[in-house]
């Protein structure tokens, strides 16, 4: 993990971006892809010999076991604090994982100098001069964080993944509105095949009886979100010389302020207040450990995508997402239809096919930028 870490803050903001504009949603793929991906040592990291090969390969299959474990985790800790707990009280357990992500980045960034796997956090700090430039963009991350797990809370883990898919067809809309920007006929082929997956999984998991509409709408309302965030991002990330961990530490003190009207608006504080699981250490030990996975997630996903590459860390998290779903599943000893499975093949290809299309797109406008960039040949 160290020798991975080597670069990281020089190449972070190059591959943000390559990762944003590959798939702006949560990262999808095929198993055989990731299988191929993983073994092609050359194009990724360019050694030769059989012993670095070994060693690299292992690095690799290290960081992304513990990216799956980690965002797995995260969705089962996050659905059983939601829903399998009797606090109903969503928004405060959304606003304690923001409050252990503040705390986090503090401590991390106070020890940064101490061990090399803390260097890419940044010194904590918080000027109010740019966290009201960067309150635009907190708005949508309260929205995009709450929609999310009121999402999970409502339509389980096992349907979440379909749920929350439309966000790359948000990010097409958008990118169109707000930033005039077009998208190819293949992309957008892509995109189709994504609706049309998502509107017959809701059909066959109502079919089943087991379908929350409101969960729905919400899985609908988060994917919006992400969208916006990933383009405000864009915006705001200058603001904070471009790095995205003092952006998330912003964006967390932010919403550990937004989300406490959001709390009383909603009722939530006489429900704290009565409720007998808050004197429950088992509860906070929860609680606390999901807000640190929130800040683990980051740092796992930058860490796969510096040893990988943005394309192989999108096929990674669609495996991850199709090991999920299986997973939610035999937990709950559910079986799905046919069909219902052909709606998550459906979501998971066309999200993988846009990231695929996507990236051949970007590598062609590259490629051409740098021969517009030769010098003219004299004659």
């Amino acid at each position: 993990l160290q020798a991975a870490l080597v670069g990281f803050r020089q190449k972070r903001r190059s591959q943000f971006d390559r990762v944003i504009a590959l798939s702006p949603c949560d990262f999808r793929f095929s198993t055989v892809a990731a299988v191929r991906s993983f073994f092609s040592y050359n194009a990724v990291m360019g050694a030769t010999d059989d012993g670095n090969f070994l060693q690299t390969s292992l690095k690799i299959a290290g960081v992304v076991g513990l990216y799956w474990f980690v965002s797995i985790s995260m969705v089962f800790l996050n659905s059983h604090l939601l829903s399998g707990v009797s606090l109903q009280a969503p928004m405060f357990v959304t606003w304690y994982q923001c409050v252990v992500a503040v705390a986090a980045c503090a401590v991390f960034g106070h020890f940064r100098t101490s061990h090399p796997l803390l260097e890419s956090f940044p010194k904590f700090e918080y000027k109010l001069e740019i966290a009201k430039q960067i309150l635009p963009l907190s708005i949508v991350f309260v929205g995009m964080i709450a929609f999310n797990n009121l999402c999970l809370k409502y339509v389980g883990v096992a349907f979440y993944n379909v749920g929350r898919s439309l966000t790359t067809v948000f990010n097409v809309i958008l990118t169109f509105v707000m930033l005039n920007v077009m998208t190819s006929k293949k992309a957008l082929g892509a995109c189709a095949i994504i609706v049309a997956g998502f509107f017959l999984g809701v059909d066959q998991e109502g079919a089943e009886g087991g379908i929350s509409y409101i969960g729905v709408l919400f899985g609908v309302s988060a994917s919006l979100c992400v969208a916006l965030n990933a383009i405000y991002i864009k915006k705001v990330l200058p603001l904070v010389d471009s790095d995205t961990w003092r952006l998330m530490a912003y964006n967390n003190v932010n919403a550990s302020f937004l989300f406490l009207p959001v709390i009383l608006l909603l009722g939530e504080a006489p429900e704290i207040a009565t409720s007998d699981v808050v004197y429950s250490g088992n509860f906070w030990f929860m609680m606390t450990v999901a807000g640190i996975f929130g800040i683990a997630i980051g740092l796992v996903t930058m860490l796969q995508i510096q040893v990988t590459s943005p394309l192989t860390h999108n096929i990674s998290g669609t495996a991850k997402a199709c090991a999920q779903t299986i997973l939610a599943l035999q937990f709950t000893h559910t079986s799905k239809s046919a069909m219902w499975w052909l709606s998550n093949i459906m979501v998971l290809g066309g999200s993988m096919g846009y990231t695929v299309v996507r990236r051949a797109e970007m590598k062609a406008q590259h490629a051409a930028q740098q021969e517009a960039e030769k010098p003219a040949a004299g004659p």
